[in-house]
């Protein structure tokens, strides 16, 4: 759904809240490397503040439990690993969450380069979990998302 195939997002199901954020990581073939290593690698996700139960690289149909901290108390995040990209100029993958997630949805997290360009991608269409508490917090989960997003952005740089 979140198309990491695709440099423009098509159309996708209007049932879901749909963000879409880039920022520049750095220039150069140093940060492209290592950029396009460590974002399939979790490091999206740990360099935000996440811990990740894999410490391998992504790969599709991989069950993998996101644990995130919020006032003291440990929020558990499962998802599945979607796809997965590594070419030329993009690298990165998309999941999409488990029951039990705080969410319905999917996240994708693209690297990609322009010219001499590093740029950080993240694609999501998020919905209210169907299960009770995540569903009644919901406003406040799509606040605490635009947070996160932006820790994403600082994550790789």
């Amino acid at each position: 759904m979140t198309s990491l195939h695709y440099d423009l997002w098509p159309p996708s199901d209007h049932k879901y809240r749909r963000s879409e954020v880039t920022g520049f990581v750095g220039s150069g073939d140093a940060v492209w490397k290592r950029v396009a290593h460590e974002v399939l690698h979790w490091k999206v996700k740990t360099g935000s503040g996440f811990v990740v139960d894999s410490l391998g690289p992504v790969s599709p149909g991989e069950r993998v439990v996101v644990n995130a901290r919020v006032l003291g108390l440990t929020v558990v995040e499962p998802v599945e690993v979607v796809d997965v990209i590594q070419e030329p100029g993009r690298s990165g993958f998309s999941y999409r969450t488990l029951p039990g997630h705080p969410v319905d949805g999917e996240e994708a997290f693209l690297v990609h380069r322009h010219s001499d360009e590093v740029h950080l991608t993240i694609r999501s269409l998020t919905r209210a979990a169907s299960r009770q508490p995540w569903r009644l917090f919901f406003p406040l989960i799509l606040v605490a998302q635009r947070i996160i997003q932006r820790r994403y952005l600082r994550a790789l740089r």
